[in-house]
Parts: C-alpha cells; sequence; structure tokens
C-alpha cells in the first residue's frame, strides 16, 4: 500500500495548499480502508491456530516414528483447527442472516473439533524426546500421585488401562479437581463433552487409531506401553501447579 505525504512547507500557495488538502484526504481514506478491513478480517483473536510442535518430528522415536508424528500434527490436528473455524463462521453467518444452519449440527462439529484441537494442543507438550521424557514424577505431582493412587505404578497401571480399554476412539486423562484437590482419572470416548466440567486435564494419551497404526498396527497395548517412555512430566508438573493457584 503506497501512502502519498506533502509537508506543510510545500503547501505554500493556494494551488499547494489544495493539494496538500487532497493528498491528506486520501492518505486517511486509503488508512481508514485498510484499518476497516484488517478490523473485520478473521484474526487470531477469534479464531484457532495450529500450533508448532516443541520437538522435531522424528524426536520421539523409536517410540512415535516420525511418519506418524507428520500425519497426527499436520493432517489430523489440523483438520480440527479449520472444522472449528469453519464452524464458528457458520454460526456468525447464520447470526448475520446469511445463511440457515442445523445449530445442533454445527455445534456438535464445533464441540467435536475444537475439544480435538484442545487435547491435541496438550498432547504434543505432554510428551518430550527420550532423555527429557520418561521415567517418574517428582516434586509436587508425584506426591500427589503417591498420596490419591498409593504410588505411581498403580497409577500407571490404572491409566494404561484407562487408555487400553477406551471403546472405540478417543483419550485416557489425568485430571486435576480443585474442589477436593485430588487426582482424577477419566476417559473420554471421541472428544465431545471431553472431561469432566471444571477439572483442569493434566496429562492425556490420545488412542484414536491414528496416532499409533502405522507403528503398531492395532496392538494397542503395546502403543500405550512404549508411550510412558516419552510422558513429559515437567510439562505435567507445571500444568498442575497452574491449577492449583
Amino acid at each position: 500500500m503506497k501512502l502519498s505525504c506533502v509537508s506543510t512547507s510545500e503547501a505554500r500557495s493556494a494551488e499547494d495548499k489544495s493539494l496538500f488538502y487532497a493528498a491528506t484526504s486520501q492518505t486517511v481514506e486509503t488508512w481508514g480502508n485498510f484499518l476497516s478491513d484488517w478490523s473485520n478480517s478473521p484474526t487470531m483473536a477469534n479464531h484457532y491456530s495450529l500450533p508448532p510442535l516443541p520437538y522435531k518430528y522424528d524426536a520421539l522415536q523409536p517410540y512415535i516414528s516420525e511418519k506418524i508424528m507428520m500425519l497426527h500434527h499436520d493432517k489430523h490436528h489440523a483438520a480440527y483447527v479449520n472444522g472449528a473455524n469453519a464452524a464458528l463462521d457458520k454460526l456468525e453467518k447464520a447470526r448475520k442472516g446469511e445463511i440457515q444452519i442445523d445449530v445442533r449440527a454445527v455445534l456438535r462439529d464445533f464441540s467435536f473439533n475444537v475439544d480435538g484441537h484442545i487435547l491435541h494442543s496438550i498432547f504434543w507438550p505432554n510428551m518430550a524426546p527420550a532423555g527429557k521424557g520418561g521415567g517418574n514424577p517428582g516434586g509436587s505431582l508425584g506426591d500427589l500421585i503417591t498420596r490419591d493412587f498409593g504410588g505411581f505404578d498403580k497409577f500407571k497401571a490404572q491409566f494404561s488401562d484407562a487408555a487400553k480399554t477406551v471403546e472405540g476412539s478417543g483419550w485416557a486423562l489425568l485430571l486435576y479437581d480443585r474442589e477436593t484437590g485430588q487426582l482424577v482419572l477419566t476417559q473420554v470416548e471421541k472428544q465431545n463433552f471431553m472431561h469432566l466440567a471444571q477439572m483442569t486435564i493434566l496429562l492425556g494419551l490420545d488412542v484414536w487409531e491414528h496416532a499409533y497404526y502405522l507403528d503398531y498396527m492395532n496392538d494397542r497395548g503395546k502403543y500405550v506401553d512404549n508411550w510412558w517412555n516419552v510422558v513429559n512430566w515437567s510439562d505435567v508438573d507445571s500444568r498442575l501447579s497452574k491449577a492449583r493457584v
């Protein structure tokens, strides 16, 4: 965009002043149109965006392959982002009277896609490359796991069982309940109504087949068992600290 500008020192004669005012008016109009277009365009403030992975695609090998990570992040997660934004656009156009929609169906699509986006945005940093991920949690998180589950091994076994027995596709989640101050496990089938209301998600494991099929075929159990090698307990502990504030 090229904006005209005439200095006051050049606008001395009546003709120059006329040119000056014309140029100034054109400049204001141009900026006004630009700002109007900018304010009415889709922005990060009202649309969802795909977060980058916090590590390279091959960083979780040999437990999760580069090919799986590329497909999972760039295709599946991106599809949830696009789906959530598309649902928002449909709802807005319907409010303006531009289109007619099945509100229940669009809200269902929004719930499914935005939940998928949120869960995956937690899932990626919940994992870390070998050497940084895996092992046992320490600090406040380790203490709470011991208190609420009777020890890390018991927690790991029950969380794994939850992940392996999700009916169809879905998630296993570790939540923090502010009301009782305790850790809670839950399963999520698909992604709609993804977790218990008001409970903060600390750790999530995606057991949709797209998360593991290329590496493990239909052996979800082996995928779950190997996943523990890349759990980023530092990230989980950070989420716990924020939830307890």
